[in-house]
């Protein structure tokens, strides 16, 4: 049986395995969702519309929860949204839902997270922060990445609390949630893609993926670059993402640059794709014309002992400091010059934004969503991704001028503040929840009207 059947199989039997195990807090009137098809050779993917849609008679949820009163002070009602993501630490998906979820609570939501972890120190950390913001949080963990326990449990988990709205993150959640979700009758599932992640690549992989995205009725990228990517790679209609991207809460006023030394600073997970490598092959490059040029690397990893090895190698170890996890991040970032943002892969690219709002320019690989975040020769410089020699040359470019370094981090925050403000992005999430609930939905900034029950075609 081929990798992707096998997949598509086990996701089926685990659907069935749940189905009798739990009942179902109320009957399943859910809407279905549209189904996202991979691209026949030589057309664009889209929405296959192949079976006709068939409308039932089902209330409109606007009026359950969602609509703002008039005057616009909050929501009505009392439906819970209900986040679910798999956690091990604080990265880009959790710091964003830090933001994200007690503004929407502000505004009126009901808002709950559930945790799924495998009891790593981070994920407590990061529970520790989203309670103290308010967010009531509960907890499942799982004993492998297809744990049948666990479906059961977060199955009677939303039997029980019944949510009018489940929003999953990443694929562990997108598994459990939306499988768990349409058991339980979620009137209205979301899934949230963060990132890029070399298994995608997997064909098998692609094809469960898309057909556990087949059960959300609303997708949400980070990036357009991000859902250009999952095209490419997975075989998703691009265009069926909602973008929302990251925001950011604006820190007060910004001190410049005064380090004795030129300081460079990469912020990230030392795993492979984040491009630590490239950037030390860089500096060693950029040190023959800037030789008091210093690199900080915050971050943990498993690739932190090859790295060390690699700095030494290159004859750079005593301008290399690894700093281990730095909280918060700001304080790491005004004591740099430079914000160099290496990476293979990037949904978003949020240690970017939070060094254009700290007004220091960004040289970052031109992929994902960093491109729509770094204005080229504005803000800073956008690189080749995986090509030392242009990174190096950008690094020479700012380092010899800090005057022009300053004028892009300037340019930088303003763009930030302009554009990527955690107020528009929680505008915009809320704006697609309302939709849902109306029974529309957003594609491409035009409001179309769909049948409630349109039943799925095309399936994968």
């Amino acid at each position: 049986m081929p990798a992707g059947a096998r997949v598509e199989s086990r996701v089926r039997r685990v659907v069935r395995r749940v189905s009798v195990a739990v009942r179902a807090g109320r009957p399943c009137d859910s809407r279905r969702p549209p189904a996202l098809v991979r691209r026949a050779p030589g057309r664009r993917a889209g929405r296959d519309r192949r079976g006709a849609a068939r409308p039932r008679h089902v209330a409109s949820l606007g009026g359950h929860v969602g609509g703002r009163r008039a005057g616009g002070g909050g929501v009505r009602a009392a439906g819970t949204v209900l986040h679910l993501q798999k956690v091990a630490g604080i990265s880009g998906s959790e710091a964003h839902l830090l933001s994200l979820l007690p503004r929407l609570k502000e505004r009126g939501w009901d808002v709950r997270f559930l945790m799924l972890h495998e009891h790593e120190p981070g994920a407590w950390e990061f529970a520790g922060e989203l309670t103290e913001r308010g967010i009531p949080l509960d907890a499942i963990p799982l004993a492998a990445d297809v744990d049948p326990i666990a479906f059961v449990r977060i199955a009677a988990y939303l039997a029980r609390r019944r949510p009018t709205i489940l929003h999953t993150h990443l694929v562990h959640a997108d598994v459990y949630g939306q499988v768990t979700g349409l058991i339980a009758g979620v009137p209205i599932r979301v899934s949230t893609k963060h990132g890029f992640n070399e298994f995608r690549e997997n064909p098998g992989f692609a094809l469960g993926d898309r057909a556990i995205a087949s059960l959300a009725h609303a997708h949400i990228a980070i990036s357009r670059g991000l859902a250009r990517y999952l095209e490419d790679v997975e075989g998703f209609d691009g265009e069926s993402f909602e973008i929302v991207h990251y925001g950011i809460e604006p820190n007060g006023g910004v001190r410049p640059y005064a380090g004795p030394e030129l300081r460079l600073l990469c912020v990230g997970r030392l795993i492979p794709i984040k491009g630590h490598i490239v950037l030390l092959r860089a500096l060693a490059e950029a040190r023959r014309e800037l030789p008091g040029l210093r690199l900080d690397v915050a971050g943990r990893g498993p690739l932190e002992p090859a790295l060390r090895a690699l700095a030494k190698e290159l004859r750079i170890g005593d301008a290399v400091h690894f700093l281990g996890h730095v909280s918060p991040v700001q304080r790491a970032i005004e004591s740099a010059a430079i914000v160099v943002v290496p990476s293979m892969g990037e949904g978003f690219g949020m240690v970017a934004l939070e060094a254009m709002e700290r007004a220091r320019p960004v040289i970052a690989a031109e992929i994902g969503g960093l491109g729509e975040l770094v204005e080229d020769g504005v803000t800073g410089f956008l690189v080749p991704p995986g090509e030392p020699q242009p990174l190096a040359r950008a690094i020479v470019r700012l380092g010899s001028d800090l005057e022009l370094a300053a004028r892009m981090g300037e340019a930088g925050r303003r763009r930030a503040l302009d554009r990527f403000l955690q107020e528009r992005c929680t505008d915009r999430t809320e704006l697609l929840y309302r939709d849902q609930l109306n029974g529309r939905v957003r594609r491409n900034g035009a409001l179309l009207t769909r049948p409630r029950d349109s039943s799925p075609a095309g399936g994968g």
